[in-house]
């Protein structure tokens, strides 16, 4: 029976990756817990479990004494004899138990918490599993779309993961069958199971997919510093690099656009404007409002992070973008407030604080979860947590 039992226990360990030691603490406190509770024990029983002996030992422990007042703790000199040789009273006696003797309600007791203490272990294996895919892209293949919500079903690590319709990107169309990359914002531990929160509008996406393509922020030569997006329409992403021979925008573009495209493809033509970051706030605002040409950048003197810029009249509405998207994107990407003026001073038909309500729109809109933002100093992206 012990060569079962063992056997057992190694065959739970490779399929549900749960380590022996961890079985034996849950299966000892269960057996610990039938001794107490069916057989009229006290917490002073033994209970040894040895896989590399393959030794399965349970006894209770009582006291000699010469007359019995506890049945359940004492044992008279003549029966403890039975068990150990040379024992008196005073002493404490080891009663072996047979696997039979817990009768079928312990049985049933200790099956209960065995069951209970390895759920427990599952649910901490997945849940540690989980953990370290936080803040991490996984490829995963899409189960089913439901008709009515819209939401995905993924398999990740041969379990579901929902992809709500509000975390796809806007205007693609999923189909089942078809692999997918998603970004785990968190891990939620409410429930029976642990469940991954899986996201493809998040930023974080963003930055995970051009330290895929980009070897240059993977060994940390290139630095991205922050990353301001609308999913499905477009990105702006500011980096640095540590090596002054090396082009952090072109490093991220890649040969001929490669990397970069790669990464507009798999989120569906989204368009990416890739910005040199700089220290200094009139050359990382002029960036930002790329693909616009900027003539000068005046920052306000009195600190309040505003600034006026002047583009070519020709730039004004790229420089604004459609529906105030550009300088929107600008001012999350650089945290600044940007208002922009033509070079002429006159806006034609628009209003003259057109350009000012955009950048107003911008501070007013509702940021995306975890967004990262740079001050004048130019502090460096919140680093991902558990990495």
């Amino acid at each position: 029976m012990n060569n079962e039992f063992f056997e057992a226990l190694n065959l739970l360990e490779k399929e549900k990756g749960i380590p022996v030691p961890y079985l034996i603490e849950k299966i000892s406190s269960a057996i610990s817990i039938a001794v107490k509770r069916d057989m009229g024990g006290t917490d002073n029983n033994i209970v040894e479990i040895d896989p590399v002996k393959r030794r399965f030992y349970v006894a209770i422990r009582k006291n000699v004494v010469e007359e019995i007042e506890d049945p359940e703790t004492e044992i008279t000199e003549r029966d403890a004899a039975k068990y150990s040789k040379n024992v008196h009273v005073g002493d404490v006696v080891e009663i072996p138990l047979e696997t039979k003797q817990f009768g079928r309600i312990a049985a049933q007791s200790a099956k209960h918490v065995i069951r209970q203490g390895i759920n427990e272990a599952e649910k901490e294996q997945t849940l540690k599993k989980y953990q370290d895919r936080k803040f991490e892209i996984i490829s995963a293949p899409i189960l089913r779309i439901d008709p009515i919500k819209g939401s995905a079903t993924l398999e990740i690590d041969k379990t579901e993961a929902i992809l709500p319709k509000a975390e796809q990107v806007p205007g693609e169309e999923l189909a089942e069958g078809q692999r997918i990359m998603v970004y785990v914002v968190d891990v939620l531990t409410a429930g029976k199971n642990p469940k991954l929160m899986i996201s493809r509008t998040h930023p974080g996406i963003i930055k995970r997919l051009f330290e895929m393509h980009t070897p240059e922020i993977k060994d940390g030569t290139v630095e991205i510093k922050a990353i301001s997006r609308e999913a499905g329409s477009r990105t702006k992403i500011a980096v640095w690099s540590k090596d002054e021979d090396v082009d952090a925008v072109g490093a991220c573009i890649g040969p001929k656009g490669t990397r970069v495209s790669a990464i507009v493809e798999e989120l569906g033509g989204e368009k990416i404007d890739v910005i040199k970051y700089s220290e200094q706030p009139e050359e990382l605002i002029a960036e930002a409002l790329s693909p616009a040409k900027v003539l000068s950048v005046t920052v306000d003197p009195e600190g309040a992070k505003s600034c006026s810029v002047v583009v070519p009249d020709n730039q004004l509405s790229l420089a604004i973008g459609n529906k105030g998207q550009n300088v929107r994107l600008a001012a999350r990407l650089t945290g600044w407030k940007i208002d922009i003026g033509p070079e002429s001073g006159f806006y034609g038909e628009e209003p003259p604080k057109m350009a000012e309500a955009a950048t107003e729109n911008a501070e007013t809109a509702e940021e995306e979860p975890e967004l990262p933002t740079m001050e004048t100093e130019g502090p460096e992206m919140p680093e991902d947590q558990g990495e």
